[in-house]
Protein backbone atom coordinates (compact mmCIF):
# COMPACT_ATOMS: atom_id res chain seq x y z
CA UNK A 1 0.00 0.00 0.00
CA UNK A 2 2.58 2.13 0.84
CA UNK A 3 4.11 1.94 -2.32
CA UNK A 4 1.19 2.27 -4.22
CA UNK A 5 0.62 5.15 -2.70
CA UNK A 6 3.91 6.70 -3.17
CA UNK A 7 3.32 5.77 -7.11
CA UNK A 8 0.59 7.80 -7.07
CA UNK A 9 2.08 10.72 -6.01
CA UNK A 10 5.00 10.39 -8.21
CA UNK A 11 2.78 10.61 -11.05
CA UNK A 12 0.70 13.63 -9.98
CA UNK A 13 4.19 15.17 -9.79
CA UNK A 14 4.87 14.76 -13.27
CA UNK A 15 1.75 16.18 -14.31
CA UNK A 16 1.89 18.99 -11.93
CA UNK A 17 5.51 19.16 -13.29
CA UNK A 18 3.90 19.72 -17.17
CA UNK A 19 1.34 22.30 -15.40
CA UNK A 20 4.42 23.90 -13.60
CA UNK A 21 6.51 24.25 -16.87
CA UNK A 22 3.25 26.31 -18.68
CA UNK A 23 3.68 28.81 -15.39
CA UNK A 24 7.17 29.13 -15.80
CA UNK A 25 7.34 30.46 -19.95
CA UNK A 26 4.08 31.64 -19.64
CA UNK A 27 4.25 34.44 -16.87
CA UNK A 28 7.34 36.35 -17.40
CA UNK A 29 5.78 36.61 -21.00
CA UNK A 30 2.24 37.72 -19.37
CA UNK A 31 0.49 35.38 -20.83
CA UNK A 32 -2.56 33.92 -19.32
CA UNK A 33 -1.14 30.05 -17.99
CA UNK A 34 -5.59 29.05 -18.19
CA UNK A 35 -6.33 30.51 -21.83
CA UNK A 36 -4.59 29.11 -24.88
CA UNK A 37 -2.94 25.76 -25.89
CA UNK A 38 0.36 24.95 -25.92
CA UNK A 39 2.83 25.18 -28.97
CA UNK A 40 5.83 24.66 -30.56
CA UNK A 41 7.76 28.27 -30.17
CA UNK A 42 9.55 27.74 -33.71
CA UNK A 43 6.48 26.65 -36.16
CA UNK A 44 3.68 27.65 -33.52
CA UNK A 45 1.55 24.79 -34.74
CA UNK A 46 -0.60 24.03 -31.93
CA UNK A 47 0.58 20.72 -29.64
CA UNK A 48 -1.97 18.06 -29.50
CA UNK A 49 -2.69 16.54 -26.28
CA UNK A 50 -0.50 13.30 -26.76
CA UNK A 51 2.37 15.29 -27.24
CA UNK A 52 2.18 16.42 -23.58
CA UNK A 53 2.04 13.42 -21.87
CA UNK A 54 4.57 14.18 -18.93
CA UNK A 55 8.26 13.16 -20.03
CA UNK A 56 7.20 10.17 -22.12
CA UNK A 57 6.12 12.52 -25.35
CA UNK A 58 9.97 14.24 -24.91
CA UNK A 59 10.97 10.64 -25.77
CA UNK A 60 8.98 9.41 -27.50
CA UNK A 61 9.53 12.39 -30.13
CA UNK A 62 13.37 12.02 -29.32
CA UNK A 63 13.13 15.83 -28.22
CA UNK A 64 11.70 17.27 -30.90
CA UNK A 65 8.89 18.78 -32.75
CA UNK A 66 6.17 16.76 -34.46
CA UNK A 67 5.41 19.01 -36.90
CA UNK A 68 9.11 21.20 -37.95
CA UNK A 69 11.42 18.54 -35.99
CA UNK A 70 12.77 21.92 -33.82
CA UNK A 71 14.66 20.71 -30.72
CA UNK A 72 12.62 20.81 -27.80
CA UNK A 73 14.29 22.34 -24.51
CA UNK A 74 15.62 19.91 -22.12
CA UNK A 75 13.96 22.22 -19.47
CA UNK A 76 10.53 20.71 -19.99
CA UNK A 77 11.46 17.21 -18.73
CA UNK A 78 13.55 17.91 -15.89
CA UNK A 79 10.73 20.37 -14.84
CA UNK A 80 8.29 17.38 -14.83
CA UNK A 81 11.13 15.00 -13.30
CA UNK A 82 12.15 17.50 -10.67
CA UNK A 83 8.90 18.08 -9.89
CA UNK A 84 7.74 14.17 -9.40
CA UNK A 85 11.14 13.81 -7.25
CA UNK A 86 10.49 16.46 -4.88
CA UNK A 87 6.62 15.58 -4.86
CA UNK A 88 7.94 12.18 -3.58
CA UNK A 89 10.85 13.50 -1.29
CA UNK A 90 8.02 15.59 0.24
CA UNK A 91 5.13 12.39 0.54
CA UNK A 92 8.10 10.54 2.80
CA UNK A 93 9.22 13.88 4.80
CA UNK A 94 5.55 14.67 6.10
CA UNK A 95 3.44 11.29 5.96
CA UNK A 96 6.77 9.08 6.13
CA UNK A 97 5.78 6.98 3.40
CA UNK A 98 2.33 5.82 4.95
CA UNK A 99 -0.61 7.86 4.39
CA UNK A 100 -2.65 9.91 7.17
CA UNK A 101 -6.02 11.73 6.81
CA UNK A 102 -4.81 14.23 9.96
CA UNK A 103 -1.73 15.20 7.86
CA UNK A 104 -3.42 15.83 4.84
CA UNK A 105 -3.53 19.77 5.37
CA UNK A 106 0.17 19.95 5.83
CA UNK A 107 0.81 17.64 2.77
CA UNK A 108 -1.47 19.84 0.56
CA UNK A 109 0.91 23.09 2.25
CA UNK A 110 4.26 21.68 1.49
CA UNK A 111 3.38 20.21 -1.91
CA UNK A 112 2.35 24.03 -2.99
CA UNK A 113 4.98 25.15 -1.30
CA UNK A 114 7.72 23.00 -3.64
CA UNK A 115 5.91 23.82 -6.66
CA UNK A 116 6.00 27.43 -5.84
CA UNK A 117 9.70 26.97 -5.49
CA UNK A 118 10.67 25.08 -8.67
CA UNK A 119 8.56 27.78 -10.54
CA UNK A 120 10.78 30.48 -9.32
CA UNK A 121 13.87 28.01 -9.28
CA UNK A 122 13.57 27.86 -13.20
CA UNK A 123 12.35 30.69 -14.20
CA UNK A 124 14.97 33.12 -12.26
CA UNK A 125 17.45 30.48 -14.23
CA UNK A 126 15.77 30.73 -17.01
CA UNK A 127 14.76 34.71 -17.64
CA UNK A 128 16.51 36.37 -14.45
CA UNK A 129 12.78 37.07 -12.88
CA UNK A 130 11.27 35.81 -9.78
CA UNK A 131 7.60 36.14 -10.55
CA UNK A 132 5.60 38.36 -8.14
CA UNK A 133 2.10 35.84 -8.66
CA UNK A 134 3.71 32.72 -7.76
CA UNK A 135 5.92 34.61 -4.92
CA UNK A 136 3.21 36.30 -3.05
CA UNK A 137 0.54 33.75 -3.37
CA UNK A 138 3.28 31.16 -1.76
CA UNK A 139 3.77 33.99 1.13
CA UNK A 140 -0.41 34.13 1.39
CA UNK A 141 -0.53 30.76 1.83
CA UNK A 142 2.28 30.47 4.28
CA UNK A 143 0.89 32.87 6.38
CA UNK A 144 -2.46 31.55 6.33
CA UNK A 145 -1.27 27.86 6.94
CA UNK A 146 0.84 29.45 9.97
CA UNK A 147 -1.76 31.45 11.32
CA UNK A 148 -4.68 28.67 11.65
CA UNK A 149 -2.11 24.88 11.69
CA UNK A 150 0.62 26.45 13.43
CA UNK A 151 -0.60 29.35 15.62
CA UNK A 152 2.44 28.76 17.98
CA UNK A 153 5.13 28.80 15.68
CA UNK A 154 3.63 31.86 14.15
CA UNK A 155 5.24 34.76 15.39
CA UNK A 156 8.64 32.67 15.25
CA UNK A 157 8.60 31.99 11.32
CA UNK A 158 6.76 35.70 10.93
CA UNK A 159 10.45 37.15 12.88
CA UNK A 160 12.35 34.94 10.60
CA UNK A 161 10.89 35.94 7.70
CA UNK A 162 11.25 39.74 8.68
CA UNK A 163 14.80 39.09 9.91
CA UNK A 164 16.13 38.04 6.47
CA UNK A 165 13.83 40.25 4.61
CA UNK A 166 15.79 43.50 6.30
CA UNK A 167 18.93 41.70 5.76
CA UNK A 168 19.14 41.44 2.37
CA UNK A 169 17.40 44.69 1.76
CA UNK A 170 20.16 45.68 3.39
CA UNK A 171 22.55 44.32 0.93
CA UNK A 172 20.37 45.33 -1.78
CA UNK A 173 20.41 49.03 -0.74
CA UNK A 174 24.44 48.72 -0.17
CA UNK A 175 24.71 47.41 -3.77
CA UNK A 176 22.36 49.55 -5.34
CA UNK A 177 21.04 46.22 -6.56
CA UNK A 178 23.50 45.04 -8.44
CA UNK A 179 24.85 42.19 -6.14
CA UNK A 180 21.53 41.75 -4.32
CA UNK A 181 18.34 42.37 -6.91
CA UNK A 182 14.87 42.80 -5.15
CA UNK A 183 13.31 39.66 -5.96
CA UNK A 184 15.92 37.97 -3.70
CA UNK A 185 14.97 40.27 -0.93
CA UNK A 186 11.50 39.39 -1.14
CA UNK A 187 11.76 35.69 -1.55
CA UNK A 188 13.92 35.34 1.69
CA UNK A 189 11.08 36.42 3.37
CA UNK A 190 8.79 33.43 2.35
CA UNK A 191 12.17 31.30 3.03
CA UNK A 192 11.39 32.57 6.84
CA UNK A 193 8.11 31.85 6.98
CA UNK A 194 8.39 28.31 5.75
CA UNK A 195 11.39 27.36 7.95
CA UNK A 196 12.25 29.76 10.84
CA UNK A 197 15.03 30.76 12.52
CA UNK A 198 17.48 28.34 12.46
CA UNK A 199 16.84 26.60 9.15
CA UNK A 200 16.67 29.80 7.67
CA UNK A 201 20.03 30.36 8.29
CA UNK A 202 21.54 27.14 7.57
CA UNK A 203 18.95 27.82 4.23
CA UNK A 204 21.15 31.34 3.62
CA UNK A 205 24.33 30.05 4.56
CA UNK A 206 23.93 27.18 2.02
CA UNK A 207 22.54 29.46 -0.48
CA UNK A 208 25.89 31.78 -0.66
CA UNK A 209 28.12 28.89 0.17
CA UNK A 210 26.97 26.96 -3.26
CA UNK A 211 26.13 30.54 -4.81
CA UNK A 212 29.85 31.02 -4.43
CA UNK A 213 31.42 28.02 -5.48
CA UNK A 214 29.77 28.24 -8.80
CA UNK A 215 30.86 31.97 -9.54
CA UNK A 216 34.06 30.81 -8.89
CA UNK A 217 33.90 28.11 -11.01
CA UNK A 218 32.41 30.07 -13.74
CA UNK A 219 35.48 32.82 -13.41
CA UNK A 220 38.04 29.73 -13.39
CA UNK A 221 36.36 28.56 -16.79
CA UNK A 222 36.65 31.96 -17.92
CA UNK A 223 32.93 32.77 -17.90
CA UNK A 224 31.59 35.51 -16.05
CA UNK A 225 27.98 34.91 -17.20
CA UNK A 226 25.34 32.19 -16.71
CA UNK A 227 23.41 30.99 -19.68
CA UNK A 228 23.91 34.58 -21.61
CA UNK A 229 23.42 36.34 -18.23
CA UNK A 230 24.17 37.43 -14.47
CA UNK A 231 24.35 34.41 -12.31
CA UNK A 232 20.72 35.00 -10.91
CA UNK A 233 20.81 34.26 -6.83
CA UNK A 234 17.20 33.41 -6.95
CA UNK A 235 17.85 29.32 -7.56
CA UNK A 236 20.44 28.74 -4.88
CA UNK A 237 18.42 30.37 -2.73
CA UNK A 238 15.76 27.55 -3.20
CA UNK A 239 18.18 24.84 -3.36
CA UNK A 240 19.09 25.74 0.04
CA UNK A 241 15.94 26.58 0.80
CA UNK A 242 15.13 22.42 -0.69
CA UNK A 243 18.21 21.11 1.60
CA UNK A 244 17.24 22.78 4.77
CA UNK A 245 13.91 21.89 4.73
CA UNK A 246 14.06 18.15 4.02
CA UNK A 247 18.06 17.79 5.87
CA UNK A 248 17.85 20.75 7.95
CA UNK A 249 17.45 19.28 11.56
CA UNK A 250 19.84 16.23 10.90
CA UNK A 251 22.45 19.19 9.54
CA UNK A 252 22.12 21.17 12.49
CA UNK A 253 22.09 18.32 15.29
CA UNK A 254 25.48 17.61 13.59
CA UNK A 255 26.71 21.22 13.58
CA UNK A 256 25.72 21.59 17.01
CA UNK A 257 27.48 18.58 18.33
Amino acid sequence: MNSLFTFYILIIGLLIGSFLNVLIDRIPKRRSFIKGRSYCDSCKKTLKWYDLVPVFSFIFLQGKCRQCRFPISFYYPIVELVTASLFTVTFVFVLGGNFQLDKITTLIYYLFIVSSLIVIFFTDLKYGIIPDKILFSAILVSLAYLFTIHNSLFIIHFLSGVGAFLLFLLLHLITKGKGMGFGDVKLVFLIGLILGILNTVLALYLAFLTGAAVGLILILWGKRKFFGGKIPFGPFLVLGTFISLFLGEKIIKVLLW
